[in-house]
C-alpha cells in the first residue's frame, strides 16, 4: 500500500516548497524506498502552457508530453523517479473532469458540489499519480499557502483522504517562515503560529514544521513554535538559506526529518546514505575551472524563466570541475553597435522562447558567435535563429526569417508545416501518422544522428530529447543552407525533421542549435553530455584567449 506524505506552505509563497519536498524524496530514496512526488497547483489553468513565464516560471516538459510546473523539473533532478503528465494536476483540470462527467450525467442528476464532487475528484486525480508508478511513498505537495481560497479544496481533499487512509498511511509536512526583524534584532514566531492555527481550523495537524529563515533558528524559538502549534519538539526543524540547494538533504537528515517520516508512515529501511549527495557538494563548493557563458534572452529579469537550463550548465559545470558564471544578456539591447559587449563571454547561448520581441537581439548574438568563432548552444529558439542569421548573411536568402515573426517574409527557412509549400506552389502534407501541425510538438521523440559530425561525438547515432515547439525548419530550404555550408547533424526519424544543425569543425570550434529541450534531462548525477561538451569547449576557448581558466581559491558555488 502507498503511503502520502503532504506538503503544505504558509505565510508566503516561494519558500522552497518544491526543493524541501524533493529533499524529503531524496533522503526517502537514500533508505532504500521508491518514492515519486505530485504537485497539485490551484490556478484554473489547465495547464502552465499558456502562463507567462515572468508570472509562473519555466514550463517543464515530461517524456509523455506534458506541460507541467517547474517544480516537477526539481523532483526529476533529485531523484531517479520520472515524472508523467500524471505527476501535476490544476484546479483547472479538476474542474474540467468534473464538468465533463456532469454533463455525461455520470453523478444521476445530483447536485454538484465542491464536497464530495471536486474533492472526490482531487483524491482520485493524487492516487493515480501514485498508483502510475507502484511506489512506497507518493509525496504531494500542494501549491500556494494555507489561506488562500483558491487552495482550500486541495486542503479539504487530502484531509479527507488522510482520515481514509490512516495514521500509519499519512503524514503532514507544512513549510513557513520565521522573519528576521533587523531593527528589534529578534527571529518572529508568529506568523508561523498564525499559519498552523489557519491549517487547523480546517482540521488538519501538521507532524513537521519546516520553518524557513535566513539563520538557523534557535532551540528557544523552536520551543515556542512547538508549544503554540501542538507539533512536536523534534518535529520543529530549521530550514536556513543555504548556498547551494544540493545541501538541502543533509540539512533535513542531520535533523532527523527522514526518520521522523518513516517511524510515522511505519516504515522499517536501511540508514540514509547521502555520500553522493556530500560529494556533489564539494564539487559544487571546489571547482577547478571557471568560465562566463552569456546567456542571451528575454526573459533576463527572473531566473525561473530559465530553472532547468540553469542547473543543466551547473551540472555540466560540477562534470567539468567548473564553475559556470551565467550572465542573463537582454536581447532587445543586442545591436550590431552593442554586439562587442559578448566578447568578454567565453561562450554564449541563446535559449527558448516565444513571440518577436527580442529576435533581432538573439540573431546578432548567433551571428556574432558564428563570425568571432566563440561556442554556441541555441535551444528551440536559439537553433532557429542561428538558422534564419545563417540563410541571410551565408546562404544568400535577403530578408529570411521565421513566419512566427514575419509572415510575409521572402524566404520563411522556419514555418509551421502547413506553411511548407512546394515549388509547384500546392501546401505540402503532413504524414497521416502525425498530428503535429500548427499544434506543439511536445514531449520525447528521436532522431538519427549523421556519422562524422560533432552531435555524433556527443550523442551517438540516435538522440532522443524532450520537445515544446510549433514552428519547424523549412524542408524546402535544407538544400541550399547545406550547399551554403551549413551541416544537418540529425533528423526526427519519423517525419525527417530538423533536430540539429551545427558548424563543420573546420570553420568552429564548437557551434550547434538543437531543436529540443536538452536541458529538461540533465540531472546532477548524470549532467548531460550536450552541456558538458558545451561547457567543456568555454573552457577551451578561455585557454585559447589567454585567460586563465582556473576557479577563485576562495570558497565559490555555481
Amino acid at each position: 500500500m502507498t503511503k502520502f506524505v503532504f506538503v503544505t506552505g504558509g505565510v508566503v509563497s516561494s519558500l522552497g516548497k518544491g526543493i524541501a519536498a524533493a529533499s524529503l524524496a531524496a533522503i526517502l530514496e537514500s533508505r532504500g524506498l521508491k518514492v515519486t512526488l505530485i504537485k497539485l497547483d490551484p490556478y484554473l489553468n489547465v495547464d502552465p502552457g499558456t502562463m507567462s513565464p515572468f508570472q509562473h516560471g519555466e514550463v517543464f516538459v515530461t517524456d509523455d508530453g506534458a506541460e507541467t510546473d517547474l517544480d516537477l523539473g526539481h523532483y526529476e533532478r533529485f531523484i531517479t523517479t520520472r515524472m508523467k503528465k500524471s505527476n501535476n494536476f490544476t484546479t483547472g483540470q479538476i474542474y474540467k473532469s468534473v464538468l465533463e462527467k456532469e454533463r455525461r450525467g455520470d453523478y444521476l442528476g445530483k447536485t454538484v458540489q465542491v464536497i464530495p464532487h471536486v474533492t472526490n475528484e482531487i483524491q482520485e486525480f493524487v492516487r493515480r499519480g501514485a498508483e502510475a508508478q507502484a511506489v512506497d511513498v507518493a509525496i504531494v505537495e500542494i501549491g500556494g499557502t494555507v489561506g488562500d481560497i483558491e487552495s482550500l479544496p486541495f486542503l479539504e481533499a487530502v484531509r479527507q483522504m488522510s482520515l481514509k487512509l490512516g495514521p500509519a498511511n499519512s503524514a503532514f509536512v507544512h513549510l513557513t517562515y520565521v522573519p528576521y526583524i533587523a531593527a528589534a534584532g529578534e527571529l518572529k514566531t508568529k506568523p508561523t503560529q498564525h499559519t498552523v492555527q489557519k491549517l487547523r481550523e480546517i482540521g488538519i495537524q501538521p507532524d513537521v514544521l519546516l520553518c524557513r529563515a535566513d539563520r538557523r533558528i534557535p532551540d528557544d524559538e523552536r520551543e515556542k513554535i512547538s508549544l503554540f502549534t501542538n507539533v512536536a519538539l523534534h518535529g520543529v526543524i530549521s530550514m536556513p538559506d543555504v548556498d547551494t540547494i544540493y545541501k538541502v538533504p543533509r540539512v533535513l537528515h542531520e535533523q532527523g526529518l527522514d526518520e521522523l517520516i518513516c517511524m510515522k508512515l511505519q516504515q522499517l529501511t536501511k540508514p540514509a546514505d547521502l555520500r553522493r549527495w556530500d560529494s556533489l557538494v564539494n564539487e559544487v563548493e571546489h571547482p577547478e575551472h571557471a568560465v562566463r557563458i552569456a546567456m542571451c534572452g528575454k526573459y533576463t529579469d527572473l531566473s525561473d524563466s530559465y530553472k532547468s537550463l540553469n542547473e543543466a550548465l551547473r551540472h555540466a559545470g560540477i562534470h567539468n570541475h567548473a564553475r559556470v558564471q551565467i550572465e542573463y544578456v537582454d536581447a532587445e539591447t543586442l545591436t550590431p553597435d552593442t554586439v562587442g559587449q559578448l566578447a568578454a563571454f567565453d561562450a554564449i547561448l541563446v535559449p527558448g522562447g516565444f513571440g518577436k520581441r527580442g529576435i533581432e537581439g538573439k540573431i546578432v548574438a548567433a551571428r556574432y558567435a558564428r563570425e568571432h568563432r566563440i561556442p554556441y548552444l541555441g535551444i528551440c529558439l536559439g537553433m532557429q535563429v542561428a538558422t534564419i542569421e545563417y540563410a541571410r548573411h551565408v546562404a544568400g536568402l535577403a530578408g529570411a526569417n521565421s513566419t512566427e515573426f514575419e509572415p510575409e517574409c521572402p524566404h520563411p527557412v522556419i514555418a509551421l508545416i502547413e506553411e511548407w509549400k512546394d515549388r509547384d506552389g500546392s501546401i505540402q502534407k503532413r504524414s497521416a501518422s502525425s498530428d503535429l501541425g500548427g499544434t506543439m510538438r511536445l514531449g520525447a521523440q528521436s532522431s538519427d544522428v549523421k556519422p562524422g559530425t560533432l552531435a555524433h561525438q556527443i550523442y551517438g547515432p540516435v538522440v532522443t530529447e524532450r520537445h515544446r515547439h510549433r514552428y519547424e525548419a523549412n524542408v524546402n530550404y535544407l538544400e541550399r543552407l547545406q550547399q551554403a555550408g551549413l551541416v544537418i547533424s540529425a533528423l526526427t526519424q519519423t517525419e525527417q525533421l530538423t533536430e540539429i544543425v551545427e558548424l563543420p569543425r573546420e570553420q568552429h570550434p564548437w557551434f550547434m542549435g538543437v531543436q529540443f529541450h536538452p536541458e529538461f534531462k540533465s540531472t546532477p548525477w548524470g549532467g548531460h553530455p550536450l552541456f558538458t561538451s558545451f561547457v567543456k569547449a568555454a573552457i577551451e576557448q578561455r585557454a585559447r584567449q589567454g585567460g586563465s581558466t582556473a576557479a577563485p581559491q576562495d570558497k565559490v558555488l555555481a
